[in-house]
């Protein structure tokens, strides 16, 4: 993967963008609608489909569309306005459903700068929420880095920045309040709005919920006076660093880490919090998120299908490297001049510039923007105990060790990027501290068609969600990375129970999320070729891809994952023997 290498030599950064479409198209005014997401492909592939669609704009019109819906006992979903959930999560799975989108639910409610109290709808984008916040001398303390996801998207899912300090780096332990629309008997009109505050023993269910619980309204999040952060990135070697990813989070309050495997090297993000007085006015602009030109965008697109057809994993590596210049904090909002960068927190902590700009035809556009055939990127994320990260990061190296070239597949200006997440009173939050790990890859756009080096990825990924007990993140992963997930959460079964309680007749529900949940079916789907689509680990050559050269073998690390991996005549032998 080299998405970010073109975006860096090639692009001229323009003025104007195409924000991506409404994740909701219907064919007939409000009805016979299709669902995605914002790159147009769900992990499964599958194409989500409803009977009808709403877009309410005030409370009382959501909760006149919950009802309409919970008296034909009809599934509903909720889509947000971007939907970057990789996972079917907003699908309420067969025809005969209602999505509800909240993206015309986006206004502030309330601030009250004195008690630092910030009440949103849900559908407000987090770019937004942290401009009022800062318009009001407040500050979100974290967030998520992309700030194109709505508050309602980031708190189904657990969304979250990077901290072990105070509170953490997950956005849901700032919410001290929320209202949800959930269905209702007869008797009550069919829905109710009910009222969550900071000591209602539902709120740990609601503020992690994967969208089965109703819909959320509002959000009342604690804010901060706003403040500085100061930020250096700080490159080594990676000898010690399954030693120091336990210790790092503990000594930066917003700290980080990306590891590039493939060039032994560790960038490690020293961030931490200064007195407002201090000069600097630095600003993050994360080069994934810029717009670009659509000829460049098709470009990449042809680029990346060539490297990945034809290329070896020397050629990934060779076109992988470029400097990173400030890592994309500028000191004044222009340019990068030296390290630390100090800024204001709003301009620091998240940034989304292809989603800020008026439409302008199409004639630019967020690189990944389904309309056009750019790049082709996955994302899988799974947090691992902090406990437990140390002798991860160690197998990980012995993997990396018997073809460092491998590594190049993933998306090499990132690497492996690892965040830190606090334990989270939440139900479906983090039990424990953890280190989060994104992996980015080439997906193709084709079903079937086998990814370079996916045994290696796969083999990872096995060794920290089975070996060492990780976490799926619950928007970003295939589905094989869900099995048994639900039982790793000790609480569960308190959720559930929250879950029977507002939902009785299962009307935010739908197949997928039963599954998640382990109420009915596995995550997993079995059947020719499922493992190369990310749908099973395999037990068989059949789902994988014999009949092009790959076949279901033991990791070579973590021998009890199974994953499927070429051969060539050679070396098929050579292994066998």
């Amino acid at each position: 993967m080299h998405i970010l290498l073109l975006l860096v030599l090639t692009i001229i950064r323009l003025a104007g963008s195409s924000p991506p479409p409404d994740p909701v198209w219907c064919s007939n005014g409000m009805s016979d609608c299709t669902v995605t997401n914002a790159g147009g492909s769900f992990s499964d592939r599958g194409i989500c489909r409803a009977a009808n669609a709403a877009y309410p704009r005030t409370e009382q019109e959501l909760l006149a569309a919950v009802a309409d819906a919970a008296a034909a006992k009809r599934k509903v979903k909720v889509a947000t306005r971007y939907s970057h959930s990789f996972t079917p999560l907003a699908c309420p799975g067969g025809r005969d459903g209602t999505v509800i989108s909240t993206r015309r639910l986006n206004r502030t409610v309330r601030i009250d700068a004195q008690k630092r109290l910030l009440t949103v709808e849900s559908g407000m984008v987090l770019k937004d929420l942290i401009r009022v916040a800062a318009a009001a001398g407040l500050a979100l303390p974290n967030s998520p880095y992309w700030s194109g996801i709505t508050i309602g998207g980031l708190l189904a899912t657990g969304a979250h920045g990077s901290s072990l300090w105070g509170k953490g780096g997950a956005m849901h332990e700032y919410v001290v309040g929320l209202r949800i629309v959930t269905p209702a008997p007869a008797s009550h009109g069919f829905a109710v709005v009910r009222e969550l505050g900071a000591d209602h023993p539902d709120l740990d269910a609601a503020k992690v919920s994967l969208g089965v619980l109703g819909v959320i309204s509002q959000v009342t999040l604690a804010l901060q006076p706003q403040f500085k952060r100061s930020v250096t990135f700080v490159p080594r070697d990676e000898s010690d660093m399954a030693e120091q990813v336990a210790l790092w989070g503990a000594l930066h309050e917003f700290a980080d880490i990306s590891w590039l495997p493939q060039d032994r090297k560790v960038i490690y993000r020293e961030d931490n919090r200064v007195d407002v007085s201090t000069p600097g006015n630095g600003l993050f602009d994360f080069h994934a998120f810029w717009s670009l030109p659509a000829d460049q965008i098709i470009a990449m697109g042809v680029e990346e299908r060539r490297m990945e057809e034809n290329g070896t994993g020397a050629a990934r590596c060779s076109a992988a490297k470029y400097e990173r210049q400030g890592h994309f904090f500028t000191n004044d909002g222009v340019s990068f001049t030296g390290y630390p960068v100090v800024g204001y927190q709003h301009r620091m902590q998240a940034s989304g510039a292809c989603i800020d700009s008026p439409d302008d035809g199409l004639q630019t556009a967020c690189f990944w923007d389904p309309r056009i055939r750019g790049p082709s990127a996955y994302i899988s994320g799974f947090s691992v105990a902090l406990s437990r990260a140390p002798a991860f990061l160690a197998d990980v190296q012995r993997l990396r060790d018997l073809d460092p070239t491998a590594f190049c597949v993933l998306h090499s200006s990132i690497g492996v990027s690892m965040r830190y997440v606090r334990a989270s009173s939440a139900f479906l939050g983090k039990a424990e501290d953890s280190i989060y790990v994104d992996l980015v890859y080439y997906r193709s756009d084709k079903p079937g068609v086998p990814r370079a080096h996916a045994d290696m990825v796969d083999e990872l990924e096995q060794m920290a969600l089975h070996k060492y007990g990780a976490l799926p993140h619950w928007g970003k992963n295939r589905n094989f990375a869900f099995e048994g997930a639900i039982a790793k959460y000790p609480k569960a079964s308190e959720f559930l129970k929250v879950k029977d309680r507002y939902d009785p007749d299962g009307i935010f529900s739908s197949e997928w999320s039963d599954r998640l949940l382990g109420i009915k079916g596995s995550p997993s789907i079995v059947e020719k070729g499922c493992a190369i689509e990310g749908l099973c680990v395999c037990s068989d050559d059949s789902h994988c891809a014999p009949e092009l050269g790959y076949f279901c073998r033991p990791g070579k690390v973590y021998t009890e994952a199974r994953v499927c991996r070429f051969y060539t005549p050679a070396t098929r032998i050579s292994d066998e023997l």
